[in-house]
């Protein structure tokens, strides 16, 4: 058997122990369970980092297709955002040096246009174009398209925003309905083959929207009334068949449907000589073929408050059977 001195055999413990310690480093804190630490919740670790991010999403069709999240479930528009004024904060002594500043500013400009705040994006893109540099002619040409969206959001109205629908102001309301419409549509040939296509897309839908509100709230003052806001309703769903929010424009024009249906029951009655069920099933036909349609649709969102909706609905019907048609 081989002679080991006593120093060497105290070496060896030693580093047996070193080895045991760093391959089972809980035996140090009571047998807890080592701290797992996730990177991707580590701060950023410079700002290309966010802008690489952000970046990669400018492109997506935010008409078609829900905003992109983070691995937080934030939008990732605002999350960048966020992420660019926490850069700032903490490194404001770096920064005011003017180091990046150009591209801040900038990727800020396009984190807010999405966010719909188009005046505090132009004041970023000109922000940035005061640095010469890559970015000046582009953050230029943004600023100006972010105005004129700046421009077309002020004319924004409510359904409510009237009382009277017969004063002058209410006619000034669906006049700036018009503009705001006008004012959209002359952006077309500007950002053809840009990411601001998709912009443009939803804002003229908002206009669309508005406008079908606004008469679906004014519908009572005139007799065709009821029509105009049908007509409203059924050209929002033509027009922006393949926008994200198309089950959202089925489901209000079945809504406006049943809104109609319940309507003629207090009218007239069913129990009345005026109730006509040739009407009322038209009614009736229309709105449940609607809420069915999107109740239908595999990983629509939508799909559950659309079946809730058409069970209320029907059972609303079922009664009006029975008072009609019951001897």
């Amino acid at each position: 058997m081989a002679y080991r001195s006593p120093v060497r055999q105290q070496t060896a413990r030693i580093l047996l122990a070193l080895i045991y310690i760093s391959t089972y480093p809980f035996i140090l804190s009571g047998c807890a369970k080592p701290a797992i630490k996730d990177a991707r919740y580590d701060p950023a670790a410079n700002i290309l980092e966010i802008i690489a991010v952000l970046r990669r999403h400018i492109p997506d069709d935010t008409y078609q297709f829900e905003p992109a999240r983070d691995f937080t479930g934030r939008n990732v528009y605002r999350a960048s955002l966020l992420r660019l004024e926490n850069f700032e904060a903490i490194n404001s002594g770096l920064l005011r040096s003017g180091y990046m500043m150009d591209a801040i500013a900038f990727s800020k400009g396009r984190a807010l246009e999405r966010l719909r705040a188009f005046d505090l994006a132009s004041e970023q893109y000109k922000q940035a174009a005061r640095y010469e540099g890559e970015l000046q002619i582009e953050a230029l040409k943004s600023a100006a398209l972010c105005d004129a969206f700046a421009e077309a959001a002020e004319l924004e109205v409510s359904s409510s925003s009237v009382e009277n629908p017969f004063s002058g102001a209410n006619r000034r309301e669906f006049t700036k309905i018009d503009q705001r419409r006008a004012l959209l549509e002359t952006l077309g040939k500007e950002v053809q083959d840009t990411h601001y296509e998709s912009v443009l897309k939803e804002e003229i839908e908002r206009t669309d929207s508005m406008e079908a509100r606004r008469l679906e709230s004014f519908r009572r003052t005139e007799a065709s009334g009821n029509l105009k806001a049908i007509a409203a309703r059924q050209q929002l769903v033509i027009r922006h068949r393949s926008s994200k929010n198309a089950n959202r424009h089925l489901l209000a024009l079945a809504d406006l449907y049943a809104t109609l249906a319940h309507e003629y029951i207090e009218e007239y009655p069913p129990e009345s000589l005026k109730f006509e069920p040739a009407n009322f099933e038209e009614l009736v036909s229309s709105a449940a073929r609607l809420y069915e349609a999107v109740s239908n649709q595999d990983g629509a969102s939508e799909r559950i408050e659309a079946a809730q909706r058409l069970e209320s609905f029907l059972a609303f019907t079922l009664r009006v059977d029975r008072d009609r048609f019951t001897p």
